[in-house]
Parts: structure tokens; C-alpha cells; sequence
């Protein structure tokens, strides 16, 4: 078992971040790795420590619980340290049952907490544990830098072989460029240039410092945009109370403002993720604010000060903008006193503000130099495919891909987004249908930077040229004024734009019905000659191990034969996405225990399955836990190599699919990506209308390997 210490070299340097970034960076290599935080420094944490919490949120793993804050003092006090560390080493163990590889989070030196080095230095040996010092770090002054670290060594006092590297976190001097948010794993953002130059400066004066016995693994940059909380976070500094909540748990604040002059020489201040503050008798001020927010710029919220609101009349004046999601918040204090708390606001990371935990735990990991982690991993077991190594696959594979995407809709604000985020990564070349003029206002008001490249086009220019082969391609259905009607529908459009080879795939659905996404396809993609129908898989991303699902969304009721074709098609695609296909056809009984024309249907879908692919591992019928769980798996098919190490699961109908996998989306709190359309002669695929940015990133990325794969 190996374990990693993770030391900072004092407050303020990022240790969570470091901690959580290494252990998504080991899971996209497939590594288990499980977390530890021995002693929590919270001296009033009640039902969980923050760390721990945000863990268990972000990786849907289970870890122990610290030892309080309390009892560390105590046992301290009373020169108990070898029954601490026995304790330690005992919740070490627990961890350990189930992980590859555990990250440990250190105590961080403190004025209150001078024992945090020597405990540490302890801690290093009562694990067995490798030792990272995180500490922070300045480009433009390398010496002052190494200095921290070197005294920081000094204190542990720990043998040559104890230490494996050091992590730079929030270093400052590097380029803005440098501070982009990964949606994934990105090995791209690493610093390999600066990080070689910051090595040379600092080993003029610490030649250790960076040298093969003690390796720099990392440099990560400051990043403004992610030491932002939300408007909700911010309440409580203040003393605030809500005249509107709003969508408080959603905006974030980039900046704040302070309105103090004429509200004509603030109007510039107005913009996505600005914070207003302004005494609460500026009505010029609510009103800028409710026009703002009317007109789509997203400001983080407005905060209205000293004043008991006498001027409500303005509120109610204003009170249909304001609930267009505007947070709005009154706080006691004059606005400079709430400006002045504000900005001094800790940059820590709430336990319930996962999307911000998870942009830092990518960004960190992203950072992390592979060849520290290929000799750390040297000899370590790769088992399983994980959430995180899919993510990062699926991103990895379409930049390789290099397809061109369209998206009809292509004003809507998510999908925007996503399209810039894919065009600058490299992830797809985006086409946008829709009015540029509209596009440039939606990016405009909600901040979001439009790559050059990123294609905007106008349907009304269009659309035309492609009536004649409509009416071609529906010959005898449609007549030309019938195509001309459909083809106001952006999807249609899109969808003709694929079948004429413009495009390499099609995304929509974040405002449209799965129906108007898929039905075009039909009608004018049609299926792959070698299948006779399109069935679609989701892949469950689960804590330990992605699974895929299949038919969750198109087929009622299909037959033997259909079945086995669904299974097939699965197979593939598991296959396209770097998963070793184990396929389970499902049923409510395990091989020949039951009966009924459910179950022959079941069993005569294997037989075909199996005999068409032969080279796959294809069994059935199971049930679902002998199909998952190893144990159920050796009692009630002992034989089978599918059974209880399943990883693709076959329903019998829509009915049981599609109930299946959302009890286990919502039951377990689970991950999907899908559905992934399977058989069409080109690759479309449907969001959910209530997709986030990252879901149709990841929607787009899946569709460009798609296109890849059906012409390899």
C-alpha cells in the first residue's frame, strides 16, 4: 500500500486543493485512491470535516471521519502521541480495505497549532508515507520561494527517501492564459517551459530544489476565477438578509463594485459576475441593476446598505426583473464597511459548493507532472476504467478526432458556452446555427470569450439550398413548400448539414424534446446498413467503474433479434470509449431458474448475440445482482465469465431500462452521460433539457469519437 503525505509549508497555500487535485489526477490514470485526513484543526466541526466532506462529495467515495480537534489537544497534552498515532494508523487500515493507493492530508502550522510540523514529520513515519511539501510560490522570486520550502525541510528532519516532491500552488507571475479552466484532465495546461525555468532560478541558490532526489511535480497558477464564491457564501460576512434570493446558489462574484458617484460614470461596472454594492437609498442604482438583469447580464447580485429599504416603492417598481433570478441582499452595515468585509471574505471551499470544488480538484490535477506520477504508480495494479479516467479519455479522444459538430441550437446560453470551451480546446469544431448578432449578445452578457474560429451561421442564409434534397430524400412524403416549412426547424437544418457530409455530427436537445432531436434522424440519416434499427446506451459513470446501459431511451419492446443487436451495437460503442466489454443480458431470472416467454426471450437474444460476435463475452439471462455483484455472481452462475464482473447491461424493454438506470442516477446519486444514439448511419445525439455546460461538452466530445469510430 502506498501513501502520500501531503505537508504545506504553512497557511493559505492551497493543502485541500493539492490533496483533492492528486487524487483525481491518480483516478484519470485509474488508480483507486482513497483519502485520509487524520486530525481535523476545525475546533467546532459538528457532523463532518470540510475536507472530508468535499471527498466524499466529489469522488462518491467513503472515507473516516478525523480525529477531533479536541482530543488531538488533549492526548497531546497529556503526552498521549503514541496512542494518537496508533489511532492514526488504525483509521489508515480502514482506508486502505479498498483503495490502491491513499493520499493523506497533513496539519497545517499554525500560531495556535505549533505542534503541526513535528506531528507531521511523525505522521510520516507512522505511515510509511512519501512526503509532498505544497507550499506557494512566486515566478519572479524563485529564491524567496525555495526559502519557504527549505525551511520547512529543515524543521522535518526526514531522510532522503522519505521525500518525493514538491507542489507549487497558487503561484503568481505566470501569464493569464496559464489560469484557463480545464472541463477535464489536461494534460495540455501543463507549465513544462516555465516549470523548467522557475527550476533553473531556484537551483542557483537550493540545488536540491528540483533536482531528481526531489522533484518539482507541479506548478500550479493562481487563478482569480477560482478562488470566486457564490453570492449565497457571501451572506452571512455581511450580516445580510434576503430581499430576493434568487439564484444565489448559482452566481458567482467575480468582482464588486462599490457605488459611491453619478450612476452615469458607474454604468461600466454593470457586468456578468460583478457584485453591486450601493447604499440602499441609490434607486439609480436598483434600477441599473433590474435593467441590467432584464437585459440577460448575469450580475452576481446586489447588495443594499445601512438604509431600512424606505424606498420600497422602487423594489416593487423593479420587482419583474428581480425575479428573474437577480439575488438581492440587505445588510446593516454602510456600504463601504460591507465593500471593505468583502473583499478580506476567506477563498476556502464551502462543503456544499461542489461545482467550484470540482473546477479546482481538475484544475490542480491538470498541473501535475505525468512522469512523477508514472514512477509513483510504478508497480501499483490499473484495474478499472473510472469516472474520471472516462471523462478524460472522452476529451482526449475527440481533440485526436478533430470533427466538426453542429449545434441548431445555437443561441441557447449553455450551449454557447459549451461551443466556446470545445473550440478552444480543441475538443470539436463547433457550428453554430444562429443570428451572429443574437450569439454575440448572449456571449457578451454572460462573459463568456467567443474563439475566432468558432463558426456562427445565419439559417435564414442557408436554408434554401437545401429544400431540393429534402424533397429527395422524403420522395413522395414532402413537397417542396413542405420541405421549406420543415426546414425552419434548426435541428432539420442541422441534420440535412449531416446527411450531406457538412458536418461530422449533430448535438441538440437542451431546449428541444428528444423526439425533435431523433426524428429528423430518422427520417433523413437513417440506420448503418449492417444494423436494422437505433437503440441508444447512457454511460453510468459510478463511483469505482463506468458502466454502460443499454436500450434506456428508443426501443419499447424489441425482439430476440433486436435485442441481440442492441447488445452488439453496445458492445462497440463500450469499446470506442476504452471499456473491455463483459455484456449481461437481463432478465428476472439468473440462466434456466425461471420461466416464461420473458425469459426465452432473453436467453434466444444471447444465443444470436453470441453467435454473431463470438468474440465477445456475451451471458445470459441475469439478473441484475448476479450481473454486478461478484459474490451473487459465483452462487448463481458459477460458470460464467460475465456474471458478477458485468460492465454492460443489456435490458429486455424500454420499460425496465429506462426505470433502471434513473433509480440509479437519483438513488445513488450517479452520473449519466446519454443517451448515445447507436445504428444511425451518422452520429446524433440528444441532451437533456436540463444538461449543465459540462454535460453537453462531454455530449459533443462523445459525438465527435462516434463520427471517428464509424469510419474507421
Amino acid at each position: 500500500m502506498k501513501t502520500i503525505l501531503l505537508v504545506p509549508t504553512g497557511e493559505g497555500v492551497g493543502l485541500t486543493s493539492a490533496c483533492l487535485g492528486l487524487v483525481y489526477a491518480l483516478e484519470c490514470q485509474g488508480i483507486k485512491a482513497g483519502f485520509l485526513k487524520p486530525f481535523s484543526q476545525e475546533a467546532n466541526f459538528s457532523d463532518s470535516d470540510r475536507t472530508t466532506a468535499l471527498y466524499a462529495h466529489l469522488f462518491q467515495n467513503e472515507t473516516v471521519e478525523p480525529i477531533r480537534y479536541e482530543s488531538l489537544v488533549t492526548q497531546l497534552n497529556n503526552d498521549e502521541k503514541d496512542e494518537l498515532l496508533e489511532e492514526t494508523v488504525r483509521l489508515h487500515r480502514q482506508v486502505a480495505k479498498s483503495h490502491d493507493l491513499i493520499i493523506v492530508e497533513g496539519l497545517v502550522p499554525t500560531n495556535r497549532d505549533s505542534f503541526a510540523t513535528e506531528l507531521n514529520a511523525t505522521l510520516a513515519k507512522a505511515l510509511n508515507a512519501k512526503v509532498v511539501v505544497v507550499s506557494n510560490a512566486d515566478i519572479q522570486h524563485a529564491a524567496q520561494t525555495a526559502e519557504k520550502v527549505e525551511n520547512q525541510l529543515r524543521q522535518y528532519s526526514l531522510s532522503p527517501e522519505r521525500l518525493s516532491g514538491v507542489l507549487f500552488m497558487r503561484t503568481k507571475g505566470l501569464s493569464e492564459e496559464s489560469a484557463q479552466i480545464p472541463v477535464t484532465f489536461d494534460p495540455s495546461l501543463r507549465l513544462e517551459n516555465e516549470t523548467q525555468t522557475f527550476i533553473q532560478n531556484i537551483q542557483k541558490t537550493h540545488a536540491h530544489i528540483g533536482s531528481q532526489q526531489l522533484p518539482i511535480i507541479g506548478l500550479v497558477p493562481f487563478s482569480n476565477i477560482l478562488s470566486v464564491p457564490r453570492i449565497s457564501d457571501l451572506a452571512s460576512c455581511i450580516q445580510a438578509t434576503w430581499i430576493n434570493e434568487g439564484e444565489a446558489h448559482l452566481r458567482r462574484v467575480l468582482h464588486s463594485s462599490l457605488i459611491s458617484s453619478n450612476i452615469d460614470k458607474e454604468l461600466h461596472k454593470f457586468i456578468a459576475g460583478e457584485l453591486i454594492i450601493a447604499s440602499a437609498d441609490r434607486s439609480d442604482a436598483i434600477l441599473a441593476a433590474s435593467v441590467a438583469n432584464e437585459s440577460g447580464i448575469p450580475l452576481a447580485g446586489l447588495v443594499l446598505a445601512e438604509s431600512d429599504l424606505q424606498q420600497s416603492a422602487i423594489l416593487k417598481f423593479c420587482q419583474h426583473a428581480i425575479k428573474q433570478g437577480l439575488p438581492v441582499l440587505h445588510t446593516p452595515l454602510n456600504a463601504f464597511e460591507a465593500a471593505q468585509k468583502l473583499a478580506n471574505f476567506s477563498n476556502e471551499i464551502p462543503v456544499d459548493d461542489t461545482e467550484r470544488a470540482t473546477q479546482v480538484t481538475r484544475f490542480v490535477s491538470s498541473h501535475i507532472h505525468p512522469e512523477w506520477i508514472t514512477q509513483l504508480l510504478a508497480g501499483t495494479e490499473q484495474s478499472r476504467l473510472s469516472p474520471s479516467a472516462f471523462r478524460h479519455e472522452l476529451v482526449q479522444k475527440s481533440i485526436a478526432a478533430k470533427k466538426r459538430i453542429v449545434l441548431p441550437e445555437g443561441d441557447e446560453p449553455r450551449t454557447v458556452q459549451a461551443a466556446a470551451i470545445c473550440q478552444a480546446r480543441g475538443i470539436a469544431d463547433c457550428i453554430l446555427l444562429a443570428k451572429p448578432e443574437t450569439v454575440l449578445e448572449v456571449a457578451k452578457a454572460r462573459g463568456i470569450e467567443l474563439p475566432s474560429s468558432l463558426e456562427i451561421i445565419d439559417p435564414d442564409l442557408i436554408r434554401d439550398q437545401y429544400v431540393p434534397k429534402v424533397v429527395e430524400l422524403r420522395k413522395g412524403k414532402l413537397n417542396e413548400l413542405q420541405a421549406k416549412e420543415q426546414l425552419q426547424d434548426t435541428v432539420v437544418l442541422g441534420t440535412m448539414m449531416l446527411a450531406l457530409d457538412q458536418v461530422d455530427g449533430l448535438v441538440s436537445g437542451a431546449v428541444h424534446t428528444t423526439a425533435n432531436t431523433v426524428r429528423p434522424a430518422f427520417q433523413l440519416i437513417k440506420t448503418a446498413p449492417e444494423y436494422s434499427l437505433v437503440s441508444s446506451i447512457f454511460f453510468m459513470l459510478l463511483p469505482d467503474e463506468v458502466y454502460v446501459y443499454g436500450d434506456c431511451a428508443i426501443n419499447p419492446d424489441p425482439t430476440a433479434e433486436q435485442l441481440a443487436e442492441i447488445a452488439i451495437q453496445s458492445a462497440d460503442s463500450a469499446k470506442a470509449f476504452g471499456i473491455d466489454p463483459r455484456i449481461a443480458m437481463i432478465s428476472y431470472s439468473t440462466g434456466t431458474s425461471g420461466a416464461g416467454a420473458d425469459v426465452e426471450k432473453v436467453a434466444e437474444a444471447t444465443r444470436i448475440a453470441q453467435e454473431r460476435r463470438p468474440d465477445l463475452l456475451i451471458d445470459g439471462p441475469l439478473q441484475y445482482d448476479a450481473a454486478s455483484v461478484e459474490s451473487v455472481g459465483r452462487s448463481k452462475a458459477p460458470n460464467s465469465q460475465v456474471a458478477g464482473r458485468a460492465n454492460v447491461f443489456i435490458f429486455p424493454d424500454l420499460n425496465t431500462g429506462n426505470t433502471t438506470y434513473k433509480a440509479v442516477q437519483r438513488a445513488a446519486n450517479v452520473v449519466s452521460v446519454g443517451p448515445m444514439l447507436q445504428g444511425l448511419n451518422k452520429p446524433v445525439n440528444d441532451l437533456s433539457r436540463g444538461a449543465l455546460v459540462d454535460d453537453i461538452v462531454f455530449t459533443i466530445a462523445l459525438t465527435a469519437i462516434q463520427s471517428a469510430q464509424q469510419e474507421a
